[in-house]
């Protein structure tokens, strides 16, 4: 041992013992999902904290230098049989009874259990050193490594730190009315049973006003169940926000929704609120189901999950290249399926896969922070195969041969998850998310950080080309802006099983009436065609201001596409708001084509004889001089916005950049900007305080810059289109495209800077990097959603792969009998090449 003790004693000051805050990533290597689990174990860098597989190691040792690695394995246990199920196969399965993951009670997550064996390794020669082996060297060295090696075990993994294993639904906070709620002295004593609605009689989902003790009924679900809103609707008048839902009353608690929070609560002093209104806890009795098993039936439920799933039939599973399942690592299906897809497009494969060995070479540091090193590890786990074998069923002895299980190893996207959702109030958590939000989010970070060479959200890129016709002039305006994605209206009215749907509302009105449990609804029938055409009709802008007549007129609004991407995404906008802002899903089947034709909806841009609107802007909302020429903002609209808790600044502004067209429009601003850095920031017309030219009083963000200049703009009109809108992105993207004609003199590189004189002043007018092509597709991928809303339920994806459609169900990877079609929410179709 002399020779290692002399190389330990050598590199002892390499030697580090992690402290608290610092990363220690000893769950996963950073170039692979390599895992202690895996063959040859993963190899932990005793400096940097970094974890690396065995075919990386090497790689990090040549770059660095570093000959100290804590090499960790683990050997999966194998679990005997319970000793009260004698039978062969799993016990049965207990029925969740609370709404949580990897907790008793909750939705079943195996645990497996391992035997762990460390030991220290020097690099190049791969010697070993074990626990044992340090006892006979110098005091300086064991005394160092020995606490290096018991730091690194006792230390939380980054991924455990980032990733909770469990997640529990009913954690609920106190609510911030529950200490001072004011209770009036009205008299009012609540029997311990017989209640009903005090509007319209309903004697189930019943919720008492914890201020007053009126008596009001629930929210109405998506399918038509629950109440009539009318607890809403009273705290909407009264302001009084706590209630407790009558018949969830025990000892033990209840359910308690603060309104104002928008969220089940607790109330830690609820025996004293409920006494006020003459209830005992101590003596209730629960005679009505609780939120949160209301919400597991839903998670339960028979129909579209089942069918989504296609839990009814023995799917074969799938192994090999393409093929490989993800881990859901608490809600994160979303990503799962968003992700899967992706990498079956062959511009992220190209991008991150085919270049593997060229951006792991160029990885910084830590490439665990490093968005393409991530990415490229992500496609490739998905793409090879390495990672597509049976998952071990912990039940069996290993030595034992049989049948394959549905399961894979898969991969855990913990890395990935953790980076991309850093810093974002959303997809930083373990809350169930939009996968359309998701989607264009990674889309987002993809186009920050290809600045220049290949950018693969290139694919999904387009131009829309937007006409508005003034009614009065029969004059024109044509703007541009760029998207992504196509959202499809879904026109409930023209359901071809109308009739059907009229017949099962007013069952359900007559089973309210009699305090029957209300019939199970029917899904209404959509065919696309006509989401296709409420797309495509002309919009009425009732509200326009006309720069020929100088005033507010009526003007019709027509949406084309002006370029045809290679590949096109389709969202079915099943997720909307109710007459009282609740958020529900309709539940829609939609006949879906798997060949699509879009040529007729190319845009023709000014036609002949057309005259176009005058480039007149509308009198600014605020200027320094005396008179101040503003547009009428409808008053209406901006008290309805404000009625609804939000702030008078951001309601105007909704109001004026929707150009008077109503609350719907209106409503739709405020929640695409809710994030803006400026969202209550006072309303100030663009350009009376940062008109192009002028220097602006605040710096212009970077990240928004860097997205303009991916786009293909130089950043000196990437600089102008900001200044112009007061810094807002999605504005200063708008602003560019319907001011092309203005920027034509400014000169555009490869790399998206000016560059006067040289070859790329003779380059086309600048523009977005779009492709274009024929409008005809063919559909390869849909994304499915269970559940009643974006917040909570299930993601898979189906995928057509060699004429074969699959279903991708997190871990569970298997050829698909009945691609449900009709209950996709988003869509992805590529170009059909003739």
């Amino acid at each position: 041992m002399t020779e290692v003790s002399e190389i330990l004693m050598s590199v002892l000051s390499t030697i580090r013992v992690p402290r608290p805050g610092d990363r220690v990533h000893k769950d996963e290597c950073a170039f692979s999902f390599s895992s202690p689990e895996s063959e040859g174990g993963l190899y932990v860098c005793m400096n940097s904290f970094l974890g690396f597989g065995s075919k990386y190691v090497e790689r990090h040792y040549a770059k660095t230098g570093q000959r100290a690695y804590l090499h960790i394995t683990r050997t999966r246990k194998t679990q005997k049989e319970d000793e009260n199920n004698s039978g062969s196969g799993d016990p049965p399965k207990k029925k969740p009874t609370r709404l949580a993951i990897g907790i008793e009670g909750g939705f079943d997550v195996e645990q497996e259990q391992y035997e762990e064996e460390v030991k220290v390794v020097l690099f190049p020669d791969r010697q070993e050193v074990t626990s044992e082996d340090l006892a006979s060297m110098p005091d300086v060295v064991r005394e160092r490594v020995s606490l290096s090696m018991a730091g690194l075990q006792a230390a939380d993994s980054v991924s455990h730190t980032l990733q909770v294993q469990q997640w529990d639904g009913e954690v609920r906070q106190e609510s911030k009315h529950a200490a001072d709620l004011k209770q009036l002295d009205n008299g009012v004593k609540i029997p311990p049973s017989g209640w009903k609605c005090e509007v319209c009689d309903l004697q189930e989902n019943l919720w008492m006003n914890l201020t007053d003790g009126k008596i009001f009924c629930g929210r109405r679900y998506f399918d038509g169940s629950g109440g009539n809103n009318h607890a809403l609707l009273y705290y909407q008048q009264s302001g009084y926000p706590l209630a407790v839902k009558l018949g969830t009353i025990t000892p033990d608690g209840a359910d308690v929704y603060s309104y104002d929070e928008d969220d089940m609560v607790l109330d830690p002093k609820l025996p004293e609120h409920l006494s006020h209104f003459g209830i005992d806890m101590m003596t209730m009795e629960k005679t009505e189901r609780t939120m949160t098993e209301l919400e597991i039936a839903v998670n339960q439920r028979v129909g579209e999950w089942e069918v989504i799933q296609e839990s009814g039939t023995t799917l074969r599973p799938l192994w090999g290249p393409g093929l490989t399942g993800m881990k859901n690592l608490g809600n994160s299906c979303y990503l799962n399926s968003v992700m899967q897809v992706l990498f079956t497009i062959p511009d992220f494969q190209t991008k991150y896969v085919s270049n593997i060995e060229k951006i792991f070479n160029e990885a910084p540091s830590d490439p665990t922070q490093d968005f393409k090193t991530q990415v490229a590890k992500l496609g490739y786990g998905l793409l090879s195969g390495e990672y597509s074998k049976p998952a071990p069923d912990p039940g069996d002895d290993p030595s034992t041969s049989t049948e394959p299980r549905g399961d894979q190893v898969g991969i855990a996207p913990r890395m990935f998850k953790a980076l991309v959702g850093r810093g974002h109030p959303e997809f930083s958590t373990n809350r169930q998310q939009d996968a359309q939000e998701f989607l264009l989010h990674f889309i987002n970070m993809v186009e920050r950080n290809c600045r220049s060479g290949m950018n693969p959200s290139e694919a999904f890129r387009f131009l829309v080309e937007e006409k508005i016709v003034c009614q009065q002039s029969q004059k024109a305006k044509y703007t541009q802006r760029v998207d992504y994605m196509v959202q499809l209206p879904v026109p409930m009215d023209q359901a071809t099983n109308m009739e059907e749907l009229q017949e099962a509302e007013r069952c359900r009105e007559e089973a309210e009436s009699s305090g029957a449990p209300p019939p199970a609804a029917p899904r209404a029938q959509i065919p696309f065609a006509v989401c296709l055409a409420a797309l495509s009709e002309p919009e009425t802008l009732t509200d326009f201001w006309s720069s020929a007549v100088q005033a507010k007129t009526t003007a019709t609004k027509i949406t084309r596409f002006a370029s045809f991407p290679d590949h096109l995404v389709i969202q079915i906008k099943k997720f909307t708001f109710g007459l009282d802002w609740v958020p529900k899903k309709l539940d829609v089947s939609i006949d879906v084509p798997d060949t699509l034709d879009l040529s007729s909806l190319r845009a023709m841009g000014q036609q002949p004889g057309e005259e176009l609107l005058p480039e007149v802007a509308p009198p600014p909302l605020m200027t320094p001089d005396v008179e101040v020429k503003a547009p009428v903002l409808d008053d209406s609209t901006v008290s309805q916005l404000c009625e609804m808790g939000f702030p008078l600044e951001a309601c105007r502004k909704a109001v004026y950049y929707t150009g008077n067209t109503g609350i719907d429009a209106a409503m739709n601003w405020v929640m695409g900007h809710m994030e803006d850095p400026d969202f209550s920031a006072p309303l100030v017309y663009p350009g009376s305080s940062s008109a192009p030219g002028t220097t602006p009083t605040e710096s212009l963000p970077e990240e928004h810059l860097a997205t303009i200049i991916s786009m293909g703009f130089s950043r000196d009109q990437a600089t102008r289109a900001l200044r112009a809108t007061n810094n807002v992105l999605e504005r200063a993207v708008d602003w560019i495209f319907s001011h092309l004609d203005d920027l034509e003199s400014m000169d555009v590189s490869e790399g998206g800077r000016s560059e006067g004189g040289s070859e790329a002043s003779r380059e086309p007018p600048p523009g977005p990097r779009v492709r274009d092509g024929p409008g005809k597709y063919e559909l390869f991928a849909f994304i499915s959603h269970m559940g009643t809303s974006t917040m909570c339920g299930h993601y898979v994806c189906h995928i057509k792969k060699d004429q074969q459609w699959v279903i991708f169900n997190d871990q569970k990877v298997c050829a698909s009998e009945k691609p449900p079609k009709d209950l996709g929410y988003l869509y992805f179709y590529r170009r059909v090449v003739e």
